[in-house]
């Protein structure tokens, strides 16, 4: 297993963790067994929105005796009431839910606080000039939570949200069909068929932004519906026209700039089994850009996505890296230290690019890397 620094919280999170929908309905045994996989494979980060009473005991049980082995990224506001999920920023039953997630989960701490489901700004705001945030806090400076999340699908309250330096960690919904869609707060709009009928092109800006700002203010990213709930994997039911297979998708997620793990929607003991594989499979089977480039109903011309085709440089530049500190220093419209110091420490940088174009040849995605070169060079100097 990979591992990743979860932002400036220092926790060290295997890049393909377990959303917590695999646990729903299972018996201890089966739970157990999951968890068994985890541990063998070295995945340690668990999501946990969902407030079942049940799957929150098994999930103890299979947790007892190695608790310390995982990163657990509980949710506060999401409780259970007559028999089902229930959102609520009421702090009563706030409190009275996250008490009860600790005992059954058999732990007295929690490694994220996630906030959740917030997606407006004007919900944001309420948060974090009401008890909820003031009750994370508290949480926090006691050593209850590590870090304060938030869980949310639109790009415009999340940035509002990290801006404010209260958020530590962003659980957010990326995948390849997703970022092409502009910030909304109705979120049924992203699986919605009529958001895809006109042609797409390029990721949404927005959304773009939020990645490279987590990462530059140092907020880790968890990913939640990288599959889409499944959509993606289907040609006849995912929005691109053309299936994906599920490394593609996990490693689309993974190399959005802020991402440290992404939550495998598994819900069977081999559907974890499948995500985990993604850190033994080669290099081809994890590639998505010639599938990218050839969506009948979208279009990346133009954008860079990290994907590495441009590569070898003859003089050993590593142009994605250098086109992502670019990409970052744009989003802030400034030149940020952190980005400038990451840049410093590359072993080749843009100023010795020769132009040979090789690199615009093998790119699937016609993205103009020579004029990016000469643009980085001027911004970072030699």
């Amino acid at each position: 297993m990979n591992y990743r620094t979860l932002g400036r919280t220092g926790i060290e999170v295997g890049e393909i963790g377990m959303g917590c929908e695999g646990f729903l309905e299972k018996s201890d045994e089966t739970v157990k067994q999951l968890i068994d996989a985890m541990e063998e494979a070295g995945a340690n980060c668990i999501d946990l929105y969902s407030p079942n009473p049940d799957m929150r005991s098994a999930l103890g049980k299979a947790l007892s005796g190695r608790r310390e082995k995982f990163v657990l990224e509980g949710h506060l506001c999401t409780i259970w009431k007559d028999g089902q999920y229930k959102r609520t920023r009421d702090i009563a039953e706030v409190k009275e839910g996250f008490e009860d997630q600790l005992k059954r989960l058999g732990t007295d701490y929690l490694d994220i606080g996630m906030i959740h489901y917030v997606d407006s700004v004007s919900e944001w705001e309420s948060v974090k000039n009401g008890p909820v945030m003031e009750y994370a806090l508290e949480l926090k400076k006691a050593g209850t939570i590590k870090a304060i999340g938030l869980s949310s699908h639109n790009p415009e309250a999340s940035l509002a949200a990290i801006h404010t330096g209260l958020i530590d960690v962003l659980l957010f919904s990326i995948n390849p069909c997703y970022d092409l869609q502009p910030a909304n707060e109705n979120l049924e709009l992203l699986w919605d068929e009529k958001s895809y009928e006109k042609p797409l092109v390029n990721m949404e800006p927005l959304r773009q932004e939020l990645y490279e700002t987590c990462q530059r203010l140092g907020v880790g990213i968890t990913v939640m519906k990288a599959f889409g709930g499944g959509d993606l994997l289907s040609g006849e039911l995912s929005p691109a026209g053309k299936a994906l297979t599920p490394y593609q998708c996990l490693h689309y997620a993974l190399s959005r700039p802020g991402v440290a793990c992404v939550m495998s929607g598994a819900r069977s003991l081999e559907d974890l089994k499948g995500s985990l594989a993604y850190e033994d499979v080669s290099d081809e089977e994890k590639d998505y850009a010639e599938a990218f480039a050839s969506f009948p109903k979208i279009s990346w011309k133009g954008h860079c996505m990290y994907c590495g085709h441009c590569a070898p440089c003859p003089k050993g530049i590593d142009v994605a890296s250098v086109t992502k500190f670019l990409n970052l220093a744009r989003a802030q419209g400034e030149l940020p230290e952190t980005v400038r110091e990451h840049y410093a420490v590359l072993p080749h940088t843009a100023s010795e690019c020769v132009q040979c174009g090789a690199c615009e040849k093998r790119c699937p995605f016609q993205v103009p890397v020579i004029k990016n070169m000469e643009e980085a060079a001027k911004l970072f100097g030699k």
